[in-house]
């Protein structure tokens, strides 16, 4: 254990009141102060085992868009049975009676003997023998999830456990609320952004697909050089807009099937610097996101624009997603120009390594699609965006 890592107040020789109350506030403090469900959590589940009989707990979030509450996070013991495991991958059922009695209840229910009641059915073939649930609830009321600890033979639940784990319940309500909230509003956010980079497709149809194909890519190669998963949503987020300013280029330009002159292509090349003025405006994209909107279409040599930045003066976004959008450009089909095959499409990327691309980024992406391969990033269980591979 680091010297930053939370310490769990030991024992004193104070009152069972006082102490419970001291374990409680800290447990507050962490729930309160964490930044996802599972750290905020994990420390309230091991101190139930540590202050109960529970001899394992887990909490259930609600999955809106099935019904289905799933495991967010554990500790303990769990059952070692295939209906467990069934309910480890899949979750548990919104009609489940104990959940269906939970949406009904404002306090935690207790069984001494999961076997004695209809309201634990299923529990029993489970191996779970005793059962503590708490619901957590939104302000508003609503079901988020619950909070279940359980024992392997029967148990009655004593004055100090149901005393810890209601008090617990009430503070995981609030942490849930909040972290949920700030989930589906990055939900939208993520929605929103996606659906700006798929209007310009709308537009120049010759380019159907792009978004998500160089997302996919972009993602692929961050998750390879081990970026974390702020940074990886920052890359998504600056892939969807990466293009965001073609909408201040004239159709004229746009949609020309000829090649551009010298204005033209000029007109074209000011939709990097219409990009970033579009993103900052949003106000809420963090400097990774700006940093592939400004920088993909410079290049390593300083012949890039809008700025003319070389080598390691360009972002390593900006690097990253310069090959992303480059290799798909050669391998998709175009009216003016045939798709490439993936082979002919490498080979040009080798070749302009420490030209247009970064050498050492070029060898890295190569190697990546040749195999096939990406490394998942461990808050994103779908690996790619939209079910993408």
């Amino acid at each position: 254990m680091t010297s930053s890592e939370p310490v769990i107040p030991a024992h004193h020789s104070t009152g069972a009141g006082q102490e419970l109350a001291q374990r409680i506030v800290y447990l507050a403090q962490v729930a309160l102060s964490a930044p996802d469900l599972p750290s905020g959590i994990v420390p309230t589940l091991e101190a139930l085992i540590s202050d109960t009989a529970a001899v394992g707990s887990a909490y259930f979030h609600l999955e809106a868009q099935d019904l289905t509450f799933r495991v967010r996070a554990a500790t303990g013991e769990m059952p070692a049975t295939p209906a467990m495991q069934l309910i480890a991958t899949h979750g548990l059922p919104a009609g489940t009676p104990l959940l269906l009695a939970l949406r009904d209840s404002r306090a935690p229910l207790y069984f001494a003997d999961t076997a004695a009641s209809p309201v634990t059915a299923g529990f029993p073939e489970l191996g779970v023998a005793s059962l503590a649930a708490a619901p957590v609830r939104a302000a508003t009321g609503e079901l988020l999830g619950a909070f279940l600890m359980h024992t392997f033979t029967p148990h009655g639940w004593q004055a100090h456990e149901q005393a810890l784990f209601g008090s617990i319940g009430a503070t995981l309500a609030t942490l849930a609320g909040r972290l949920t909230a700030e989930q589906q509003a990055r939900e939208a956010r993520e929605a929103a952004l996606r659906a700006l980079g798929l209007a310009l497709e709308t537009r120049d149809r010759e380019t159907l697909g792009h978004t998500d194909r160089v997302t996919d890519l972009a993602l692929r190669m961050g998750r390879q050089l081990g970026w974390d998963h702020e940074r990886l949503e920052a890359l998504r987020w600056g892939a969807y807009l990466h293009d965001i300013g073609k909408i201040a280029v004239p159709d004229s330009v746009l949609l020309k099937r000829g090649a551009l002159d010298a204005p033209e292509r000029s007109e074209m090349q000011r939709h990097v610097t219409e990009g970033v003025r579009f993103a900052q405006a949003l106000g809420f994209l963090p400097p990774q996101a700006m940093n592939v909107i400004r920088d993909h279409h410079e290049r390593w040599d300083g012949a890039g624009y809008p700025h003319g930045a070389a080598g390691h003066a360009i972002s390593e976004e900006g690097r990253v997603f310069a090959l992303c959008d480059v290799f798909d450009a050669l391998t998709s089909a175009r009216p003016y120009k045939d798709a490439w095959t993936r082979e002919a499409a490498l080979a040009e990327l080798r070749a302009q390594a420490g030209r247009h691309f970064d050498p050492a980024l070029v060898s890295i992406f190569t190697g990546l699609i040749e195999r096939g391969t990406c490394t998942p990033d461990p808050q994103d269980p779908e690996g790619a965006p939209h079910g993408l591979a």
